[in-house]
């Protein structure tokens, strides 16, 4: 028979295990551990190498001696107590984040007409860490967006673009940094004859409304949004979305217009009409 000072004992350890389960679920997604990897689940050398070279100043990486799980760590890519990474850790340096993830990578489908019902010409999925995401994505950019001059005066021709470059680019980083990773679907990006469709899971987040958006800025993967600031690739700034309809007004589309759901956000963007 358990005896009071058990029971007590027992009712303290469990109910300091629920206060750090609360604790651990009031944390975002990317800042999680994830259990089920370990330390060799993750490319190291891309974080040594690439990232770190980018995050740390280079007089502190010399006089840095610490294990890299104590590295990661304080990067808030690996759980010391848990001794595992955490996801934030996986999507950016993860061998095989999906594998952890199911929904972390991109479909891309390219339609013979203006329906998702229309004939499929062109299909592909981008997967892998963010930095091999996004360079991926680069190279898809470079192979489908279209150009061609346009005289604007006897003397000087213009470059214009079916879709302008920056926006499309704002848009996929947009999606990848603030979609939802706890869902199985992908990021979704449709290209039809008329115009393009970019669908991420997780509808708005935190402070950002209908009615707020895009001047509000919340982040639901603040260390994804860190680690692709880090590396160059977007800013923290709230411009984003702001810069991209720029881009497409000086390119002669209509403005990109978006719709909220409440488990995905679609931003739609039209073909320039001068194309």
């Amino acid at each position: 028979m358990i005896s009071q000072t058990e029971l007590l004992t027992l009712m303290a350890d469990l109910e300091s295990d629920r206060v750090e389960r609360t604790i651990a679920t009031a944390r975002t997604f990317d800042a999680r551990p994830c259990p089920e990897a370990s330390l060799a689940d993750l490319a190291i050398d891309l974080f040594l190498n690439v990232y770190r070279a980018s995050a740390v100043a280079q007089d502190v990486v010399l006089a840095n001696k610490r294990p890299v799980e104590e590295q990661l760590a304080a990067l808030r890519f690996y759980d010391l107590k848990r001794d595992c990474p955490t996801h934030a850790g996986l999507l950016a340096f993860g061998k095989n984040p999906r594998h952890f993830m199911p929904g972390a990578y991109l479909q891309y489908l390219k339609l013979g007409g203006e329906h998702l019902a229309s004939r499929v010409l062109v299909s592909r999925e981008f997967g892998g860490n963010l930095l091999g995401l996004v360079q991926s994505l680069d190279a898809l950019l470079d192979g489908i967006l279209e150009a061609r001059p346009l005289r604007v005066t006897t003397l000087r021709d213009e470059t214009v673009w079916d879709f302008p470059r920056p926006a499309v680019r704002e848009f996929l980083l947009n999606a990848l940094c603030h979609r939802s990773y706890e869902s199985s679907a992908p990021v979704r990006f449709h290209r039809f004859p008329g115009r393009i469709e970019i669908n991420n899971p997780g509808g708005l987040y935190g402070e950002v409304s209908p009615a707020n958006f895009p001047r509000q800025t919340d982040y639901r993967n603040p260390i994804v949004a860190e680690a692709l600031k880090v590396l160059g690739y977007v800013n923290r700034f709230g411009r984003g979305v702001l810069d991209a309809q720029e881009a497409l007004r000086q390119n002669g589309n209509q403005p990109a217009a978006f719709t909220f759901d409440p488990g995905a956000v679609t931003v739609s963007v039209p073909r320039s009409a001068r194309f």
